[in-house]
């Protein structure tokens, strides 16, 4: 699959970007500490953040779906 990044590259293109992992975090809403564990290997980026934070680094290729926010009590009091 060509365009997949390793991990060293990904974080050789961070570097190139001179941006920081938690500045990426940040900008694309995500976990630093994921991001982290994703860019080490402990997480494999297979659910949830992780496949997030794996899809925007270019390490695997995917659909990013924005997850249905739970109604809190007071929303579903005026429904």
């Amino acid at each position: 699959m060509p365009g997949i990044r390793t991990a060293a590259q990904a974080k050789a293109w961070l570097e190139h970007q001179g941006k920081s992992v938690q500045a990426f975090a940040r900008e694309h809403g995500v976990d630093p500490a994921t991001t982290y564990q994703v860019l080490s290997g402990r997480k494999k980026g297979r659910r949830g953040e992780a496949h997030k934070v794996a899809v925007l680094l270019g390490m695997k290729e995917g659909v990013i779906v924005d997850e249905p926010r739970a109604q809190s009590h007071d929303e579903q009091s005026t429904n």
